[in-house]
């Protein structure tokens, strides 16, 4: 059991996240979009063709995110955030209580360190 209550498979890469999602089924996904192999894109591509169309998607990135990955459907990712990013929201995220948009501390678009 995780600390806010949810069960937490980790990948340190693309492949193992794939082999993750073969595996096993989840309720949600959070990804940094530069992986050392691949990239979230691409992981979130494959959750959602072999049928993880349920699971909330959250990317996360240093990196700014394009314009158009907060229309819907584009990325296949439901939240995009910007590190750093608020764990609180986060958390609201996973709980799906409020959107991205909706909190200031989310940081969307805004590069940072990794």
């Amino acid at each position: 059991m995780g600390r806010w209550g949810h069960d937490v498979e980790a990948a340190p890469d693309l492949r193992s996240g794939l082999t993750h999602l073969a595996r096993d089924g989840f309720d949600a996904i959070v990804s940094d979009i530069a992986l050392p192999d691949g990239t979230g894109y691409a992981l979130i591509s494959e959750a959602r063709r072999s049928g993880s169309t349920h699971a909330v998607a959250i990317a996360i990135s240093a990196y700014p995110f394009p314009n158009e990955a907060h229309e819907a459907n584009v990325t296949g990712f439901d939240h995009h955030l910007s590190k750093p990013f608020s764990a609180r929201h986060l958390r609201r995220l996973l709980e799906n209580k409020d959107s991205a948009e909706d909190d200031p501390s989310a940081n969307i678009g805004t590069p940072s360190l990794n």
